[in-house]
């Protein structure tokens, strides 16, 4: 409904609008600032042939110069002792179950990798009484306020198989 009203109004009076446009004075564009190039080059028409021509004596002089390009020869600099101090990581071997294939070997220490991570969370589930917090973060090189994060917030999913249903049942 809203949109036949707004286009009655918006289509009033299209054409007599468009004609006053249309016949308006249309503004004059700025004056150009005048150039010694151009205006000279226009007023001259020898000058414009002189800058388009060749010169025979220049070509024959150009053809004659013969440029050789040579890199300088790369110096690598010795910084002996001025490398940056790195960080240095330690690593520890992954304890790896029979998904050996699947995962990573070396990882920093206080990290685990993603079947480590699954293998503790299902361990902690299936025997909370051995695995507990403390055990999982000194085996895995862990602190203690991430693991018990870790097993707080993240739960392996178990898998459920319902009976099927018989018609005997139903």
């Amino acid at each position: 409904m809203g949109g036949r009203v707004t286009r009655v109004f918006r289509n009033f009076n299209v054409e007599n609008r468009a004609r006053r446009e249309i016949s308006k004075e249309k503004p004059t564009a700025a004056p150009r600032h005048p150039t010694a190039q151009l205006d000279a080059m226009a007023d001259h028409p020898e000058i414009k042939e002189e800058v388009l021509r060749k010169d025979d004596r220049f070509l024959t002089l150009l053809k004659d110069v013969y440029v050789e390009s040579r890199d300088p020869p790369v110096q690598v600099k010795d910084g002996g002792g001025e490398h940056l101090p790195r960080k240095q990581e330690e690593k520890r071997l992954t304890k790896l179950g029979h998904l050996e294939a699947l995962d990573v070997k070396k990882v920093s220490k206080g990290k685990i990798s993603i079947v480590e991570a699954l293998t503790l969370l299902n361990n902690h589930k299936l025997q909370p009484q051995i695995w507990t917090a403390e055990k999982i973060a000194a085996e895995y090189s862990l602190e203690l306020k991430e693991v018990n994060s870790l097993l707080e917030f993240f739960i392996p999913f178990t898998v459920q198989e319902f009976p099927k249903k018989t018609k005997k049942a139903i």
